[in-house]
């Protein structure tokens, strides 16, 4: 018998009982659809929000100092520090805005035209972006994210040129930028410095940090110890002292967590799901063997013709990996549709694991081939004699 043959009659056994076929294989359909519906899942939202921190995310680094840090600090820092890009100093404030029976939370960031890469705020939507001269004037000009602008006027292009009322004045919104962390009834708004100053005033609750952006290949550990160092040197302020500190935190180490984290989500997500696979391939082999028991006339026909016992037992063995690979396929569309459907509500990416789609095909086809071969083992020993007595 040829593997065309073997294939041909597998389907057509496993079409003869399509309703006992499907209930078997409902095992192996939720818990392939399981780990591909959660592996999607964590991937858009594990993408969405790096994506929120902007292009060069793994290179940001946020200086903190108990002793403020001025102009005249910053532009010293990066002359002593070779593998600082770019740096400068983040205002930041936050304030209420309310347009007709709705109010948003507004968390407002002075950020200087030079600095708007370094913050992960220049990949535009729509729009521009305010230049150095409205940086320098303290324009009354800003960017929003685009969640805040669809929350706010519906899209992206009804958004500019729109006025929003902060603090005691109005800034004008230009530009569209693609991520922010925008949540329902908050708003991401992008602002040069002098504008946030002129703004705010003295009132501004928050402290001003400090972001800087490292050279491509930079070891980021290694950067943040220099910056600390290259800061306390500056400030006069000792390693052990109790009432002043400086910090130096990578975005990186925030990204590798995250990682990390989504990673042994992903596992315990996979160890749930592998008991839904246990009970499929149990099913499976249920019902090889109620098949070998109602079909031991036929082999002991095909034995008697002269079939060797390995052809009795391939073809027993491919009806089970056909059902566990049908199982199996079904399980990833399933999976798919329910992690798009999901993405779609919760408004996160959705991201399509081709790992873990080829892992949930190849352990389909391994489940099938375990639990398959005991019942395929009995068929292939069947007495031939034994077995045409049973007519």
């Amino acid at each position: 018998m040829s593997a065309r043959d073997l294939i041909q009659e597998a389907l057509h056994s496993l079409e003869a009982n399509k309703g006992r076929s499907l209930l078997t294989i409902l095992g192996i359909v939720i818990g392939i659809a399981s780990v591909i519906a959660m592996t999607s899942l964590i991937g858009g939202i594990q993408n969405s929000l790096v994506n929120s921190l902007g292009l060069n995310a793994a290179r940001m680094v946020q200086i903190y100092s108990s002793q403020e840090l001025t102009d005249s600090d910053v532009q010293k820092l990066q002359k002593l520090v070779p593998q600082i890009e770019q740096i400068g100093i983040v205002d930041s404030a936050y304030t209420e805005y309310k347009t007709g029976d709705k109010s948003y939370t507004v968390m407002a960031q002075g950020v200087d035209s030079d600095m708007l890469d370094a913050v992960g705020a220049s990949k535009l939507v729509a729009g521009r972006v305010y230049s150095q001269a409205e940086s320098q004037s303290g324009s009354r000009v800003a960017l929003i994210s685009r969640g805040g602008a669809d929350q706010l006027c519906g899209n992206e292009q009804d958004a500019l040129g729109k006025t929003i009322k902060v603090s005691n004045g109005e800034v004008q919104i230009v530009g569209v930028i693609d991520g922010g962390g925008d949540s329902m009834g908050s708003l991401s708004l992008y602002m040069p410095r002098e504008t946030i100053s002129g703004l705010f005033g003295d009132e501004n609750p928050s402290f001003p940090s400090v972001t800087a952006l490292a050279a491509e290949g930079t070891d980021m550990d290694e950067l943040c110890k220099t910056i600390e160092s290259k800061v306390r040197a500056m400030k006069g302020i000792a390693e052990d002292d109790e009432y002043d500190s400086v910090s130096a935190t990578s975005m990186k180490s925030a990204i590798d967590s995250l990682n990390s984290f989504m990673g042994a989500f992903s596992l315990i997500m996979g160890a749930v799901a592998s008991i839904s696979l246990l009970v499929g391939g149990i099913g499976i082999m249920n019902m090889m063997l109620v098949s070998v028991t109602e079909r031991t006339t036929e082999i002991g026909l095909r034995k008697a013709l002269g079939a060797q016992p390995k052809r009795i037992q391939m073809q027993f063995l491919t009806e089970a990996i056909f059902l566990s690979l049908f199982g199996g396929i079904i399980g990833i569309v399933v999976g798919l549709l329910i992690s798009l459907l999901v993405a779609l509500a919760i408004d996160v990416g959705f991201a399509i694991s081709l790992s873990a789609i080829a892992l949930g095909v190849g352990f389909s086809v391994l489940v099938g081939v375990v639990f398959g071969l005991a019942p395929a083992r009995k068929a292939s020993r069947l007495n031939p004699i034994d077995a045409l007595r049973s007519v």
